[in-house]
């Protein structure tokens, strides 16, 4: 007799004894801070890996599935409902204790669901959907699940969350900025608390009066993953010995002499799975201290002297490497410029790297696209999310000479004391499950690094979504023109519009052409992060018009306001390829959410940035013809979409194989990391 898909699944996922934190599993570190080892898995092992992923990451069930696995949930918990609050502890304790004894059998963890969905019920008036369920069943054995924008994800993560601390496994919901952890972690407060668990926070901006140490002694613990990570590499410090060293690195985090703040890497839960782990991984995290200061007459030198040398005739700018090279004129030219400078610019050599790093700030990274200008500082804008990354500084010379572009005072050199990627750090965590709404793109690369197979769950309810789509225009300028006359268009049809773009320069050039055509309209980029949530939940109202750099407000949910329904829904329209197609997923996921009525489309310029660096002359000139109709030109742009995320997931695997080549440089000196 042949097994349905959810016991399939379940015999890929589910362990035959246990889930636990202990060490009862291969590669497990014990001690006062249990872990995953750090193995690096060889060429051939990853490669393998890779090509089983092809075939084996992503599952997709059905509603039969769904609905099967709901019922017996429902069978677990059917004396929930009526029982009194003291019966409904007593549950909860009998549950704790079984679970203590035994682990996570898949019994107890139906019990556990059921427990979770009426302690949600008694606390928050939800109840979760079948969806929800299952979603919570995929992470809890460390699968991911791709659940559709819109179904819930912050609920879903309770029931995970809660049975794993019922288990005595301390808990991290990891995601992607500290405005989700403040809002989930109050949010599910109550449904945690009503189970006897205890919940916390850490976020960035609280340091002095947040005790991380009390934080992270919760049953459960919302955070996002740049700062479990930077705690961890703290407590490694502090266990290296270097007391001096921890002291100063340590200081205004709430950390004292009492050992490590956290009490290891056990359950991690990553929500927006996609951005933490894929989108986030593309840059280390890095421990520093202040180093030698700056040379100021180098740096303004080097950047004077990049600025006398002429573009085609002494150096070429290559985007799609995001280099810039000399050439032989233009090294001979600089040898004419610097014949009487002394230092630094002396050396040929040094000269050369110098002037190149000067013509790389002045060419490659633009103001408003790849960093803000705010209270005379630089600020990083982390381009998947169009987010600001304020921890964040440009690789060695580079964040000075833009400095120094900028005519602002330059900021004093950091030295490194640590450093982890995203990819190692998430690897060691005894078990890790995920979710997100856009995964199918990046499942292979989610398999292939941290062991996450992805599963695909249907929606509640049938999607009303429409796909208008892609509307290939000959220019940049053509573009705002087209995109300002459908905006036109959908205002006067009572429509709530959403547009897309992919910087806060392209956002102010299309807010200056709505000004001029009378469309009132709200502007959210990466500089306005407190008011962002706010805005977008307002996007939904009738005749409102919102102009958001890419993901925006991701995990903020859009409420249609009255009368917008019957209008068509929230109408989401991109004016750029993004640099992978499941973050145009996202921004269309914005509309159509849980069943309700709504739309997408694109409007493109051939002169869209992935389009020239990406697509052969010929391809260009057969759009700029019009000979590649709607077929062929969607296949093109899907290429270039394509060519890019492979380049993209080139540089993570890079990164991490340069990472596990500084740790073992590290070794040498007696440093974890």
């Amino acid at each position: 007799m042949s097994r349905s898909p959810h016991d399939q699944l379940e015999s890929k996922f589910s362990a035959k004894r246990p889930i636990s934190a202990r060490g009862d599993r291969p590669g497990i570190v014990l001690g006062r801070h249990p872990e995953r080892q750090d193995r690096a898995p060889a060429a051939l092992d990853r490669a393998l890996r890779a090509a089983i992923g092809i075939a084996r990451v992503a599952r997709r069930v059905g509603p039969r599935t769904l609905s099967r696995f709901a019922r017996s949930v429902d069978a677990a918990g059917s004396d929930l409902e009526a029982c009194s609050d003291a019966a409904f502890d007593e549950a909860v304790f009998e549950l704790r204790r079984a679970l203590y004894r035994r682990g996570l059998q898949d019994a107890l963890l139906r019990r556990g669901f059921a427990l979770t969905r009426e302690a949600s019920r008694r606390s928050l008036g939800l109840s979760h959907y079948d969806v929800q369920l299952y979603g919570g069943w995929v992470m809890l054995h460390e699968g991911l699940a791709e659940l559709e924008t819109g179904e819930g994800k912050t609920l879903t993560a309770t029931l995970p969350a809660s049975v794993a601390a019922l288990a005595g496994i301390p808990v991290h919901v990891i995601t992607a900025n500290d405005y989700l952890v403040a809002r989930d972690a109050e949010a599910m407060a109550p449904v945690f608390e009503r189970l006897g668990l205890t919940v916390s926070r850490v976020i960035e901006e609280e340091p002095e009066r947040v005790d991380r140490r009390r934080a992270y002694a919760c049953d459960i613990t919302y955070v996002t993953g740049k700062q479990v990570a930077f705690d961890y590499l703290r407590d490694r410090l502090e266990g290296a010995g270097d007391r001096g060293l921890s002291a100063e690195l340590l200081a205004g985090h709430g950390r004292d002499e009492e050992g490590p703040v956290l009490r290891g890497l056990c359950f991690g839960l990553v929500d927006e799975a996609d951005s933490v782990l894929i989108d986030d991984a593309g840059t280390p995290l890095i421990l520093s201290r202040p180093g030698s200061p700056v040379d100021e007459a180098l740096v303004h030198d080097a950047l004077a002297l990049a600025r006398s040398l002429e573009e085609h005739r002494d150096y070429q700018v290559h985007a799609r490497r995001a280099e810039v090279e000399l050439n032989d004129h233009g090294r001979k030219r600089l040898a004419e410029l610097a014949k009487n400078r002394k230092g630094a610019l002396a050396s040929e050599r040094r000269r050369i790297e110098w002037v190149q790093r000067a013509l790389a700030a002045d060419h490659l990274y633009e103001r408003d696209r790849h960093y803000l200008v705010r209270d005379d500082a630089i600020h990083i804008i982390d381009l998947p999310t169009g987010r600001r990354a304020p921890d964040r500084s440009f690789e060695g010379d580079v964040h000075a000479l833009i400095e120094a572009k900028e005519g602002i005072a330059l900021s004093p050199q950091r030295e490194t004391i640590a450093r982890i990627s995203y990819q190692r750090f998430f690897q060691r965590y005894l078990r890790l499950g995920g979710m997100t709404g856009t995964a199918r793109e990046v499942a292979r690369e989610l398999w292939s690094i941290y062991g996450l197979r992805m599963v695909t769950v249907p929606t509640r309810l049938p999607s009303r979504r429409r796909a208008i789509g892609r509307s290939l225009v000959p220019s940049d300028e053509a573009r705002w023109q087209a995109a300002v006359e459908r905006v036109a268009e959908l205002h006067r049809a009572g429509c709530a519009v959403l547009v897309g773009t992919s910087d806060v320069a392209a956002s102010e050039r299309l807010s200056a052409r709505l000004r001029r055509a009378g469309l009132p309209h709200q502007v959210l980029s990466a500089s306005q992060d407190a008011e962002e949530a706010a805005i977008v939940m307002r996007a939904g109202e009738a005749g409102r018009i919102t102009v958001a750099t890419r993901m925006a407000g991701r995990g903020t949910d859009i409420a249609l306001g009255p009368g917008v329904e019957d209008a068509g829904g929230l109408a989401v329209i991109s004016t750029e390829l993004a640099d992978a197609r499941r973050i145009d997923r996202q921004l269309f996921g914005r509309s159509g959410r849980q069943g309700a009525p709504g739309s997408y489309e694109q409007i493109v310029s051939l002169e869209d940035p992935l389009l020239v660096m990406h697509l052969p002359a010929l391809a260009h000139s057969l759009l700029r013809r019009g000979l590649a109709r709607p077929p062929l030109g969607n296949w093109l742009t899907r290429v270039a979409q394509m060519v890019e995320e492979r380049r993209t997931a080139l540089m993570r695997l890079r990164l991490m194989e340069a990472e596990r080549a500084f740790a073992d440089l590290m070794a040498f000196s007696s440093r974890r990391e």
